[in-house]
């Protein structure tokens, strides 16, 4: 699991439509609106949009910002204030901000689009742009990788005989007894921020992301890495996933302050909570399946009713980015985390502390607990192992050059596994403590070493 405290930048570009044929009307939604989510969004979708203006819905789209000049008029260029802003000479007002022009022919389509009449034809005015509009095949990854990608997500199969690792524009699994590549799977957003394996181990779950442009919740078969539901799409990176106790559902959330719940047989979305104000970081499930907690850059981990999404308690006592947040083994407290460098325990029933874990040297990004074991991992280059109900320190887990963002443990196994931003998985014993395994989780490196 993984908290991230930055977004990495995009390292290419993603083909966008053209002016193809000058007879044709052009298509809002398969034509103008992927160079908006490329271009625009980033700046201006639902989180904090610059200029009070938002464009994440065709809806917003089309209202004035704070200039209070229509962003579109329908068949008039004069009119249409965003289009003059595209094509302005001066680079200080010219938008996108702080980037290239947009290419001529993109700039002729939204030019004709609105001469047509900037007309609509989306399913739905209030839709986000990214649940319509053509999803981009996303570029391969690097055959052989120049240098070892910061690990923001891995997971363990069930039975532990297999690690999949977040890699750039793919997951990768490996075998975690010996750091060997068994398998590679494509076609995947730019960065991979969770990853969770269904109770069985037949179903991959990942949320990925490239960042202000779009966020992906999807399934993978990790036996042949073939896709096999693509859940949705959100308007910024999707951050976590986790399945509920039973693998019927499945939970989201992303950097577009949303919380989703799917059902796995179907596809179909559930549920969605828009009661954050910032990104959602972390989302788990109570032991019964009945409730979510989540974790927030808005300094608040809350409780949501997992049948219907009504709010059930909010924490406000970190003062700090919450990043990760889990139930006790009964469902009475939570456990939360985050940038103010300590474990928070509260109570469901009346959202107060009950205690802390202290200890830390650094923000902790991840919390895990199985059974009366809590795992955690931090920014003071160490994961550590306490006792959940306790709150007794265990065990370091040491040695890491680096921050340490991704953290989970297989109980079958004895295993924990750890990610670091320089790039690097480790595979501890838990019985002993002891390392067994270093690895860089990128392929063409030849950098295992086994203890």
């Amino acid at each position: 699991m993984f908290r991230p405290l930055l977004m990495l930048g995009c390292f290419c570009c993603v083909a966008l439509p053209s002016l193809s044929q000058a007879d044709e009307p052009v298509s809002f939604a398969k034509q103008v609106a992927p160079i908006l989510i490329k271009n625009c969004q980033g700046c201006h979708g639902a989180t904090d949009p610059k200029g009070d203006y938002r464009l994440h819905t065709f809806e917003l789209f089309m209202k004035a910002g704070e200039s209070g000049q229509p962003a579109i008029a329908g068949k008039s260029l004069d009119n249409s204030y965003l289009y003059s802003l595209l094509i302005d000479e001066d680079p200080d007002v010219r938008m996108p901000k702080d980037a290239k022009k947009l290419p001529d022919d993109q700039l002729a389509l939204i030019r004709k689009w609105i001469e047509e009449g900037a007309k609509f034809d989306g399913p739905d005015l209030k839709a986000t742009l990214t649940s319509f509009a053509p999803r981009p095949a996303h570029p391969l990854p690097p055959e052989i990788y120049p240098v070892a990608m910061p690990v923001t997500a891995l997971a363990f199969r069930p039975d532990g005989k297999e690690l999949a690792v977040g890699s750039y524009h793919e997951i990768t699994l490996w075998n975690p007894d010996d750091g060997k590549l068994v398998r590679r799977i494509q076609n995947v957003a730019e960065r991979t921020y969770g990853l969770a394996y269904n109770p069985d181990g037949k179903l991959l779950a990942a949320a990925s992301g490239t960042p202000g442009q779009l966020g992906e919740v999807k399934l993978f078969n990790p036996q042949d890495g073939s896709l096999v539901k693509d859940l949705g799409a959100t308007t910024d990176t999707a951050f976590h996933v986790a399945f509920s106790p039973d693998g019927k559902r499945l939970a989201a959330c992303a950097a577009d302050r949303s919380i989703r719940v799917f059902d796995v047989e179907s596809g179909s979305q559930q549920l969605l909570i828009e009661d954050h104000a910032d990104w959602v970081m972390c989302i788990s499930w109570s032991p019964d399946g009945k409730q979510l907690v989540s974790a927030s850059r808005d300094k608040t981990s809350k409780v949501f009713n997992a049948e219907n999404g009504e709010s059930q308690a909010t924490y406000p006592g970190h003062g700090q980015p919450v990043y990760a947040a889990v139930f006790s083994a009964d469902g009475k407290q939570i456990l939360s985390a985050g940038g103010d460098k300590q474990v928070h325990v509260w109570n469901l029933s009346d959202g107060k502390r009950a205690a802390n874990i202290g200890g830390y040297g650094g923000e902790v990004f991840g919390l895990l607990r199985v059974g009366d074991q809590l795992f955690s991992c931090s920014g003071d280059k160490t994961a550590k192992e306490h006792g959940a109900e306790k709150r007794n320190q265990v065990r370091i887990y040491a040695g890491h050059q680096d921050w340490v963002y991704a953290i989970d443990y297989n109980d079958p196994a004895k295993k924990l596994a750890t990610g670091t931003y320089d790039g690097e998985v480790r595979i501890f014993n838990t019985t002993d403590g002891k390392e067994i395994l270093k690895f860089k989780p990128a392929p063409g490196l030849p950098t295992t070493s086994i203890k």
